[in-house]
């Protein structure tokens, strides 16, 4: 396992936690939901740059490149995507369907983990 990834595991479910939280107390998007995405965006391309950097420096990654590379461009995609979800439905609801963007790009940051290495975590 790396920092990157365990950041990214604390970093997702505190987005899940609190997204859950909202939908139970909020009828609308809430502030601090809508924050813990923009948290795991910016995450997202810490992990984007130090994968470049990564890479760069002679590290291969195990797995198919473009396969890494697609992996994280469809994870820097899928919060924006739901934060203008949200902001057009402006019911609870919308705060479930952020908490999903904490656990697949959990999902998504573990693949990458396995591509890059090679095996499972």
């Amino acid at each position: 396992m790396t920092a990157m990834f365990i950041i990214g595991t604390v970093i997702c479910a505190a987005s899940a936690l609190i997204c859950w939280v909202m939908t139970a107390v909020r009828r609308h998007p809430a502030d601090s939901a809508i924050i813990s995405l923009a948290v795991i965006e910016l995450y997202l391309f810490a992990y984007a740059g130090y994968a470049a950097v990564r890479q760069s420096g002679g590290a291969s990654v195990v797995g198919e490149v473009w396969e890494f590379w697609g992996y994280v461009l469809t994870a820097l995609i899928l919060p924006i995507g739901v934060f203008i979800w949200a902001v057009i439905d402006k019911t609870r609801w919308s705060n479930l369907v952020m908490s999903f963007v904490g656990l697949v790009v959990f999902v998504m940051v573990y693949r990458l983990e396995e591509i890059w290495w090679g095996s499972a975590l």
